[in-house]
């Protein structure tokens, strides 16, 4: 097409193009990351970070980018890629951080300082992706690492197993220890607080553990809460650090595979978790989990083409199995110099994809579940009702639907007789609704719980 106007406004109008047709998590993940660089009428000049974004954009948008920008006289877009280059720094080695000064004597401070915890280098918020499934719960993470102490106090972390618990609860105390430095940050699963616990006991020096959480930790973070669970003298032990601990403003946040009244604990400890903000972080979409993967397989120096990204991502929804999926993969390749494709991965990954999960959950299921907590009939969730005690666990459904069911917009759409626009909207809405009404969120959560329930 002729082009008419200045190749940076023509660049523009198509991400608002693509933008309405994409979902949240991928115009993040994909498209904004690109930027213009220069532009005539024959050519325009991209940058963008990796090969990956290259690929997606042209595997996705090529009739798109031909229309809104030049392109070639074979109808190609005439798009020029610089690849954004990345400098890679080194590690830095963490070493504890400077304490609030005390007047304890130095000999104190070594006491203390055998019982601190060491930070995993690699997980900060600069490697989380982000996608809808766990921008909320991000957003929470990050307002405590900025403000500790002072909002959502205790902030609780409950989702399924390698969905990213652990990643955000170590980028908070990275960001902490870098921006807060004078105070002492103690991050520690549940397992390995019990066992200090045993070996204080054993060695007469339990008065000198207490001491330590008690007085000289300000950011208390624990792992997998729910292993305390059935440990009675171990619970009583924590909850009264713990009360000690947010009597003091001093910030606290666990993480657990569920909520805390799911949990067998104590009711004292219980209504200690829920006081603050309790956060469920989901599965995260297909566009999420490549973007992860391909974030992943770039650390490791390995390309992987889109298409085969996009496979493994849709059997594998696991974020530690896709972690392991792509080492098995990277080791297999080189070591039998092969290269990467769909044959190769289906040949190497064939355990993987057999244990893929097959219990998919269905429209029928959400909408049961929402009709359920919003206390409305399924018949009038597939109506056309817009009232909004209708209209709102609708929208529910359709973004749980998105959330939860690995399929495109057009096909959920047609389970709800509505358009992929119309989708894509209700999720935006509950999106932004969810971010700002309490109770809301917590029946939103309680649908979640309902349908893990009834896959149980």
């Amino acid at each position: 097409m002729q082009q008419t106007q200045a190749p940076c406004d023509a660049w523009l109008q198509f991400l608002e193009f693509a933008k309405a047709g994409t979902s949240i998590s991928a115009y993040r993940n994909w498209l904004s990351p690109i930027q213009f660089v220069s532009g005539t009428p024959e050519k325009v000049v991209l940058k963008v970070p990796n090969i990956f974004v290259k690929e997606y954009l042209l595997s996705n948008f090529k009739k798109e980018l031909a229309t809104f920008l030049p392109s070639q006289t074979n109808g190609e877009p005439a798009v020029e890629f610089v690849i954004e280059k990345q400098e890679r720094k080194p590690r830095p080695f963490f070493v504890a951080p400077n304490p609030i000064v005390r007047t304890e004597e130095s000999q104190e401070e070594k006491e203390a300082a055998a019982f601190e915890a060491q930070l995993n280098s690699n997980y900060r918020f600069s490697t989380f992706i982000e996608g809808h499934s766990n921008q909320f719960v991000k957003s929470a993470a990050i307002g405590v690492a900025n403000r500790p102490g002072e909002t959502y106090n205790p902030l609780f972390l409950h989702g399924g197993v390698g969905l990213g618990k652990t990643h955000l609860l170590h980028s908070i105390g990275h960001h902490i220890r870098e921006h807060h430095k004078r105070l002492r940050v103690q991050c520690i699963t549940t397992e390995a607080f019990i066992n200090q616990i045993v070996d204080c006991l054993r060695n007469k020096s339990i008065d000198k553990l207490k001491k330590f959480y008690r007085s000289s930790v300000d950011v208390l973070l624990v792992d997998d809460i729910q292993f305390l669970q059935n440990r009675t003298n171990f619970e009583e032990e924590f909850t009264n650090t713990f009360e000690t601990l947010i009597n003091q403003h001093k910030q606290i946040v666990i993480t657990s595979d569920k909520p805390p009244t799911q949990l067998k604990l104590s009711e004292r400890i219980v209504a200690r978790m829920e006081w603050g903000l309790v956060a469920h972080i989901g599965i995260p979409d297909v566009e999420t989990r490549v973007a992860i993967l391909l974030a992943k397989a770039e650390q490791k120096g390995l390309q992987i083409p889109n298409n085969v990204a996009f496979k493994i991502a849709e059997l594998i929804h696991n974020i530690r199995q896709l972690e392991g999926a792509l080492n098995r993969i990277s080791a297999y390749s080189r070591l039998m110099n092969s290269s990467i494709n769909e044959e190769f991965v289906e040949q190497t990954l064939r355990d993987l994809f057999h244990l893929a999960p097959k219990d998919k959950i269905s429209i029928d299921a959400i909408l049961k579940s929402v009709a359920s907590v919003f206390q409305v009939r399924v018949t009038d969730l597939k109506g056309h009702s817009r009232t909004k005690d209708i209209a709102v666990p609708r929208q529910v459904a359709m973004f749980l639907a998105k959330e939860l069911i690995n399929e495109s917009l057009v096909m959920i759409g047609a389970s709800f007789g509505k358009t992929h626009s119309t989708i894509l909207h209700a999720c935006k809405t509950i999106e932004t609704k969810v971010s700002t009404d309490e109770m809301l969120r917590r029946q939103i959560d309680m649908v979640r719980r309902n349908i893990e329930m009834q896959r149980a």
